[in-house]
């Protein structure tokens, strides 16, 4: 079974979560048995190709596939709001973009119902994302590091944000509770991979000129374990998902997550994180020493339902079960 994959990973591109989640997937489907699987590049012979995005760039790559055409949502129009300038119009486009797949597969209970009401008749699988627990786990030397380059103290708490700088991730939010908390370091690892077309840009860029001293913008890390290794709370306000995977890093790291209460993040990850649905709820949990240290105790464990090894046998089952209809 020959299966390409293909996502637009270029320039900032590389940072946002379908390529990560892409990248993870291949690498791990790229050690198993039954399968050769390739990374991007032109569709040639392969029996199926599983795209991670539809920019026009894999658009024109899905034209000449000749294989089985796959999609994994991703990107719904849900999430396109408060993200993306002119949301509403790029969103008018992707029922057409959908029904080009010959199968969805979808990652979460929420996604598949969009999808499902927006492309009834196309046939969707729901598979949730996978994390490799190998290395998403809390290293100290790289905490210690980090907290160095940074200045931040070993006794000072760190809440850590990982997301896209975007009103529909939260940031106003986070940037409140900087205010509320300046004993407290706010760190916020993320750009603008849509640069100016990024939904309040300009806004968000005078807001973080203007922020407090204890927030702090390392931009884009390349070795995203040692933030998530520096931090005492994760801290995730985004508005809509379709999954949500950097809860599920945190989660492998061991970090206690405070989320938005939101249909998505009950419907992956439960019980297993603190919700918040005002900002005086926010920093009630955030205040919550003993209740942090309780979900922390269970928070990896947690995560062996997603390892990626499991994930990527399924997917390769859902392959197989395509390519022999």
């Amino acid at each position: 079974m020959k299966v390409k994959f293909y996502v637009e990973d270029m320039l900032f591109f590389k940072y946002i979560g379908c390529a990560t989640v892409a990248k993870t997937l291949y690498r791990q489907l790229a050690t198993m048995d039954g399968i050769e699987v390739s990374w991007k590049g032109l569709p040639d012979d392969a029996d199926l190709v599983h795209y991670h995005t539809f920019g026009p760039l894999a658009l024109m790559n899905r034209k000449i596939a000749r294989g089985k055409k796959v999609l994994t949502a991703h990107s719904t129009p849900r999430i396109n709001l408060g993200n993306i300038a002119l949301a509403r119009s790029i969103n008018k486009r992707y029922p057409n973009i959908y029904r080009k797949y010959d199968h969805i597969i979808t990652i979460s209970q929420p996604c598949t119902d969009e999808v499902t009401a927006m492309v009834p008749e196309i046939p969707v699988t729901c598979i949730p994302n996978g994390v490799n627990r190998t290395y998403f786990q809390r290293d100290e030397e790289k905490r210690a590091a980090f907290r160095e380059i940074y200045r931040i103290p070993e006794d000072q708490e760190v809440i850590l944000s990982v997301a896209q700088l975007t009103p529909r991730k939260g940031l106003y939010d986070f940037l409140a509770l900087s205010r509320m908390f300046p004993e407290k370091t706010f760190v916020w690892v993320g750009g603008f991979p849509y640069g100016a077309l990024s939904k309040e840009w300009i806004k968000i860029r005078r807001l973080k000129r203007r922020c407090g001293g204890n927030v702090i913008f390392p931009g884009y890390v390349e070795e995203i374990i040692s933030p998530y290794s520096a931090a005492d709370v994760f801290f995730m306000p985004s508005y809509a998902e379709t999954f949500g995977l950097v809860i599920l890093e945190a989660l492998s790291c061991g970090l206690p997550v405070i989320a938005r209460d939101i249909p998505e993040f009950h419907d992956i990850f439960g019980d297993n994180i603190l919700y918040f649905r005002s900002r005086e709820d926010a920093a009630g949990l955030i205040d919550a020493k003993a209740r942090l240290s309780a979900f922390a105790s269970g928070s990896r464990a947690f995560t062996e339902q997603f390892d990626i090894r499991d994930i990527a046998e399924r997917h390769l089952a859902l392959y197989r079960e395509l390519l022999d209809a």
